[in-house]
């Protein structure tokens, strides 16, 4: 079987060099699904890996653009389209200068299993730009985004690519592009979700992927008989997913006590709660991505320079930030430390070595493509609302949230239980994720 594993890597790789990204996010997948492949007559010798594996459509554009000093910019934009099978491609859009093709790739990919599990008829696809909005002006952010949308409209629509926010675009950056979709196409639909509520978004999308990865991490611990209540729990960053992490951890009853920037860390003896999470959206929305910058405001947290949370003392871990933050050392100290459950929020936080830590001492850890797919089913909840001209209110939001996150974990116990009862959510994550995407492919013919 790994000789198996090996040879389909070779070919992905050969494909696709110097994308390391997008091959580890490949790796990890074939690892648990070519083996049930193998098993399953029905998927096997239908190069049904390395059909997902290439995108069906990947477009690389240039975005011209004019700064305030009326000196022309130039960015590169993206959008991968990776797979229809089971619904019109959805995944949101990423401004920041590590965006390349590789990430978007592995972000796509990852995008693909996400929806797939979420049960909503929804493909996989993922773009963005090396635009960095941090620091421009107002005007600057809207002139790029106009540029980008001028070109990218050509490529998606409500029933065609539904794209979303990411790391850097927000409300201001989906409004702006929102805008002059409709201004060239001469049509108001639902062609972006994470909208303003004012014209079509729905309410407690900021929160949802945050919410949702709180969600499945309670009904992880109900597997060992255990609840959020009364836990400690780290989390990294303290952007959008961070906040709504920071929001549903209180809710229930677990106690924060970690929040990262890229300067390092802040450890909280007394709990991250109230107006210290309402201090997370200040600190984001200044601009100012310094995790001092909270003991600044509350001199009894203790700042560690250069340093990650994963040394700290918690029972649960929960990476906010961004891929590979999370490496094989950090998860030593967590197991050392008596962590019991680490839940992936960002995209592929952890490193391949570092899963294997966690499954090998089995502690209960969920892939981001399980975890946090909270977001993009309450985009799913804004396309479902923009259709019928309806919107829900923030409770039926929750509901419906919460059911998806019970539903994706279930699927996974389905797909993940090994002989000894422990849940390999990997597993389960990757394999529930193929099944629905295969199914849809082999009835569709060569696809």
């Amino acid at each position: 079987m790994e000789q198996k594993i090996n040879d389909f890597m070779a070919q992905v790789s050969a494909k696709n060099p110097n994308e390391p990204e997008f091959l580890q996010a490949v790796k990890e997948f074939a690892e648990t699904v070519i083996p049930f492949i193998a098993d399953n007559k029905k998927y096997d010798g239908k190069n049904l890996l390395l059909r997902i594996a290439e995108p069906e459509r990947a477009v690389i554009f240039r975005v011209p653009w004019v700064d305030d000093k009326g000196e022309i910019q130039v960015n590169r934009g993206f959008r991968i389209q990776m797979n229809s099978a089971i619904g019109p491609y959805k995944g949101g859009i990423r401004f920041h200068n590590t965006v390349n093709l590789s990430v978007l790739k592995f972000l796509a990919f990852e995008q693909v299993f996400k929806n797939s599990l979420t049960t909503l008829p929804m493909g996989g696809g993922k773009g963005g730009s090396d635009f960095d909005p941090q620091g421009k002006s107002d005007a600057e952010v809207m002139r790029f985004c106009q540029s980008f949308m001028t070109e990218l409209c050509r490529h998606i629509g409500p029933d065609l690519d539904v794209p979303a926010g990411d790391i850097g675009v927000g409300a201001r950056e989906i409004g702006y592009m929102f805008g002059q979709y409709k201004r060239i196409r001469n049509e108001f639909t639902g062609v972006l979700t994470g909208k303003g509520l004012a014209y079509g978004g729905s309410l407690i999308r900021p929160e949802a992927t945050g919410y949702g990865v709180v969600y499945f991490t309670e009904q992880m611990l109900k597997t060992k008989g255990e609840k959020i209540a009364g836990k400690t729990v780290a989390i990294s960053g303290f952007g959008n997913v961070a906040w709504g992490v920071a929001l549903k951890v209180n809710e229930l009853g677990g106690k924060l006590v970690t929040i990262s920037g890229p300067d390092g860390y802040i450890y909280d003896a007394d709990g991250i709660s109230g107006e210290k999470i309402d201090f997370m959206l200040e600190m984001r929305a200044s601009g100012d991505n310094r995790a001092e910058a909270f003991v600044e405001k509350y001199p009894s947290a203790v700042f560690h320079k250069g340093k990650s949370p994963w040394e700290a003392k918690v029972d649960i871990a929960i990476p906010c930030a961004t891929q590979n933050e999370l490496n094989e050392e950090d998860a030593k100290k967590l197991i050392a430390n008596g962590v019991m459950c680490v839940t992936e929020a960002a995209n592929m936080p952890c490193t391949l070595d570092a899963i294997k830590q966690f499954l090998d001492a089995k502690v209960l850890f969920a892939p981001g493509k399980a975890a946090n797919a909270g977001g993009v089913a309450a985009s799913g909840l804004e396309m479902t609302q923009n259709s019928i001209r309806l919107n829900w209110t923030s409770e039926e939001v929750d509901m419906r949230l919460k059911d998806i996150m019970v539903g994706i974990h279930s699927q996974c116990r389905t797909y993940g239980t090994e002989s000894d009862g422990y849940v390999n959510y990997v597993k389960g994550a990757n394999i529930a994720g193929f099944v629905k995407v295969a199914d849809a492919m082999l009835a569709q013919g060569v696809v």
